[in-house]
């Protein structure tokens, strides 16, 4: 006999299509801000990447009701409303761990830029490790895995490249 299924069931973060997506765009985005940030310091760099994403979110969850509501003929739900305004929210979140990683290395001594460099390592890690998950959640094979794990790598890397190439 099954267990009853529950309205709500309790599953691990970043199980969805588009919470996986979110998290990663939200890593990009980050280190690109991280990267073309001209700042004085890095409490500047965390609120500027903060305040961008959140826009990010907003800007996003408000095309999905637009576009709902375009394609549906009808206003959205109130469920649908709650569901798109408490959703997506990995896009800010997975920028922690790399603005975590650029204040304890600012705060360890490091120089702004090399503090830069280190949280930007950190979010190419981060891509690293989401190709990975997405090549073992899509059942590929271990050379499939690396793969997409050095396709998401290319991003990160590529924005500390373009750190190097703008400072």
């Amino acid at each position: 006999m099954r267990p009853p299924r529950t309205r709500y069931p309790l599953r691990p973060a970043y199980d969805t299509e588009e919470s996986t997506a979110a998290g990663i765009y939200g890593v990009i985005v980050s280190a690109a801000v991280m990267a073309a940030a001209h700042a004085p310091n890095a409490r500047f760099i965390v609120v500027a990447t903060l305040v961008t994403l959140t826009i990010y979110w907003a800007a996003e969850r408000y095309a999905r009701i637009v576009a709902e509501r375009i394609h549906q003929g009808h206003r959205p739900s109130r469920q649908t409303l709650r569901e798109q305004l408490t959703g997506g929210w990995e896009m800010v979140t997975t920028s922690f761990l790399p603005l975590t990683v650029l204040l304890c290395v600012r705060l360890l001594g490091a120089d702004l830029r090399a503090a830069v460099i280190w949280a930007l390592a950190a979010s190419t890690v981060l891509l690293c490790m989401s190709g990975w998950h997405v090549g073992r959640q899509g059942r590929l094979s271990t050379a499939e895995r690396l793969v997409s794990s050095a396709t998401a790598g290319v991003f990160g890397a590529g924005l500390i490249l373009l750190k190097a190439m703008l400072h």
